[in-house]
């Protein structure tokens, strides 16, 4: 035991100290102003950045009754990728594993059994020489290459992991397309945000997102696979667990000066809870799932595959806006959690079809407390643990005849040089 209770004693003196002016019921306050005044449509400088589909409004559910619905779809499909994180090694070599499987419901073995494994490798070393075609391994269920990324002078972290990442998941989603038959639910966002956020980070990354092959090619493969499934009229969707936007909050906070909430997801948690007073305290109420209608989103990281932007110069074969972000907000009361819904505008703008799609996440999230059970099979299959990302890490230095570039803090908490920890 490290803190003693005048430790603790003196903490909470603390924090009485850090004054706020405004108190929770005037942050619930000023969500109400933004939701009723701000978002129809919401708009950065000239552009419409957030816009409803339809009507603004929101609406609940009774969780047993939802729960108790057929499913609009009668078989789902997941998808995930998962990854040990990146490594750095004393041979100046930095890597990351990605894994990415897909999940059927009904179950299919066989199905479960295909992978697609990427490993990213950096290095400063000009004469490392890498095979990067793609190799079958386990009687052809798994489709493995080493990929060798862009050499940057920085953040060669986030470079191997979102490459490997995305890549393992948009060339696996694209080998099974034509597996899907009702619905594809892909565990995250549709597009690969983290990469497609380079442009947004620092100049570097922006430029080679711009002009480098690697990178494009991935973002490439998210468009292909919104055409294949906009030609076989299967829709894909995702479902976002922990939703990190903040084109809401940032563009309200220059508008207003004043917007106190963390992220978007923090936003639609105040508009969308439900509160009743019991004996003199407001109590939370949990008998209902609550959620908004469908919006277009073309801010942040959606701008650049929006019809704001030039998809960094690819091409679309569809209507720019067939590939555009929509999404609705779900909320749990029973964990307190938000979910973000994405969809392609493609396959939102028929009423019928987009409430079909949130009709099947309420199910989902109703019966399981949590996502859906496409979604939470895909990442039971794709994760890659810790006991297994340090079985990994290892046998990578034996291959390499080297070792971990560790420090203190890898040793004492088990996270790498770069602050990332171990993959769950």
């Amino acid at each position: 035991m490290t803190l003693d209770p005048v430790h603790f004693d003196g903490i909470a003196r603390l924090a009485r100290r850090i004054r706020q002016d405004v108190d929770t019921s005037d942050h619930r306050d000023l969500a109400e102003t933004v939701w009723r005044d701000w978002l129809d449509p919401l708009r950065e400088g000239g552009d419409v950045i957030v816009e409803p589909i339809g009507e603004r409004r929101r609406r609940m559910v009774d969780v047993t009754e939802v729960a108790l619905q057929d499913d609009p779809f009668p078989t789902q499909h997941g998808l995930d990728s998962g990854t040990i994180n990146p490594t750095t090694f004393k041979n100046g070599l930095v890597l990351d594993v990605a894994h990415a499987a897909m999940s059927a419901v009904p179950s299919d073995l066989d199905l479960h059994r295909g992978r697609t494994v990427v490993m990213t490798v950096h290095s400063n070393d000009a004469t490392t020489s890498l095979t990067d075609d793609w190799e079958v391994d386990d009687g052809g269920y798994v489709r493995q290459r080493v990929l060798h990324a862009p050499r940057v002078s920085r953040y060669e972290a986030a470079v191997v992991h979102e490459l490997a990442l995305y890549l393992a998941e948009s060339e696996h989603a694209c080998t099974n397309a034509d597996v899907v038959d009702d619905l594809l639910l892909m565990d995250g966002p549709i597009y690969p945000k983290g990469l497609l956020n380079w442009t947004n980070r620092q100049p570097e990354l922006a430029d080679l997102l711009a002009e480098d092959e690697r990178p494009r090619d991935v973002v490439e493969n998210y468009l292909r696979l919104v055409e294949r499934f906009v030609a076989r009229d299967v829709p894909l969707a995702g479902f976002v667990k922990t939703p990190v936007s903040r084109s809401i909050t940032r563009t309200v906070r220059r508008g207003a000066g004043n917007a106190p909430w963390v992220n978007d997801a923090a936003f639609f948690s105040q508009v969308l809870e439900r509160r009743e007073e019991v004996d003199g305290e407001w109590e939370r109420r949990t008998d209902a799932l609550t959620f908004t209608n469908w919006f277009v989103s073309r801010g942040g990281a959606d701008r650049a595959l929006s019809t704001l932007g030039d998809a960094f110069g690819l091409e679309r074969e569809l209507d720019p806006a067939d590939y555009e972000v929509t999404f609705c907000v779900v909320y749990d009361p029973r964990t307190d959690v938000v979910y973000r819904v994405e969809a392609p505008a493609a396959f939102t703008r028929d009423e019928d079809r987009r409430e079909r799609l949130l009709l099947q996440v309420l199910k989902g999230v109703a019966v399981e407390r949590g996502p859906p059970k496409a979604v939470a099979k895909a990442d039971s299959l794709a994760r890659i643990g810790r006991t297994e990302t340090t079985a990994i890490q290892e046998a990578l230095e034996r291959a390499f005849e080297t070792e971990r570039d560790t420090d203190y803090d890898a040793e004492r908490w088990g996270v790498n040089a770069f602050g990332y920890g171990g993959a769950d």
